[in-house]
């Protein structure tokens, strides 16, 4: 069966954000020469969504599709689903499998758990009680997408001696940064550990970067430490081969899509000149990184 595995990145304004999931996919490539893959954006980018699964399906018999995102909200639930929906419409004779999102996972907890390790490392006193630890994640309007974050947090606490473990989020959904650190600190920490809870660089991480820098100026008493965004670490390659593997020998169910999905996207591009309608998710978060709330 010729099959084509379709690779979806988020897509950044920044640059850098876009080169790092090329690399991602150049890895990825390597690493599976066996499969044909391709790429595409869900936005900021030359080959957005329409574009990859006209791409994909080019010669093939069936397309595996593959977010590379952490967490389920809009772009995951809903404008995905909807591009699919409309693809399997333009190529009856492609069978078109949808792949789960990252989501909540032992292998994404195994990287929360090294980069808490390392940051340990990093500070002065190893002392877990006096270190407050912050997940920061983007946030949603799609309370599922917030809860798959608070559940990593929860079990991120079960795992270690850290009394205080908290959720943070850069945009739409609240507490923010500055407020849990004020907390913590307020409770006594004496280290606070940030981990950004992303998958990619991109203008997020960068302002998360400066975040950091403002906190340490305003607590010279308290030493902070930062982990990375999870893109190159081998878990996320492996648990997404896993997948891949899985749907491909049928021991996985594919995620399912509705037909109502692709009228869903007609209904937006009826009612946005732009068909944008369903990015306001992050061009909220962006408007909050340029103003810097």
């Amino acid at each position: 069966m010729k099959d084509t595995i379709l690779l979806v990145g988020h897509g950044s304004r920044e640059k850098s954000g876009n080169d790092e999931i090329e690399q991602f996919a150049a890895l990825w490539r390597a690493r599976h020469p066996h499969w044909r893959t391709e790429l595409c954006f869900i936005e900021f980018a030359e080959v957005e969504v329409e574009d990859g699964l006209d791409l994909a399906a080019a010669g093939s018999e069936r397309v595996i599709v593959v977010p590379l995102i952490l967490n389920a909200a809009g772009h995951v639930n809903v404008e995905i689903p909807s591009h699919i929906a409309r693809a399997r419409l333009r190529h009856p004779g492609v069978r078109f499998d949808y792949a789960p999102h990252l989501g909540v996972s032992e292998p994404v907890l195994a990287i929360l758990r090294r980069q808490l390790k390392q940051c340990m490392q990093q500070l002065d006193v190893p002392d877990p009680t006096g270190t407050g630890v912050v997940l920061l994640g983007r946030g949603a309007s799609n309370k599922e997408a917030n809860g798959e974050m608070a559940r990593m947090t929860r079990w991120l606490f079960e795992e270690g001696d850290h009394e205080l473990v908290d959720l943070a989020f850069t945009g739409i959904a609240w507490p923010r940064l500055e407020r849990v650190v004020q907390r913590q600190v307020q409770l006594g920490m004496r280290q606070v550990i940030v981990l950004p809870y992303y998958l990619f660089t991109g203008t997020l991480i960068q302002r998360i970067g400066r975040q950091v820098e403002h906190l340490r100026a305003q607590y010279p008493q308290v030493r902070f430490a930062l982990g990375t965004h999870f893109g190159f670490e081998p878990e996320i390659a492996g648990l997404l081969a896993q997948r891949v593997e899985a749907l491909l020998q049928g021991t996985l169910h594919a995620v399912p899509v509705s037909a109502e999905a692709a009228l869903w996207e007609a209904h937006q591009h009826d009612h946005e000149p732009h068909g944008h309608a369903h990015h306001h998710d992050h061009e909220h978060a962006h408007d909050h990184a340029q103003h810097g709330h």
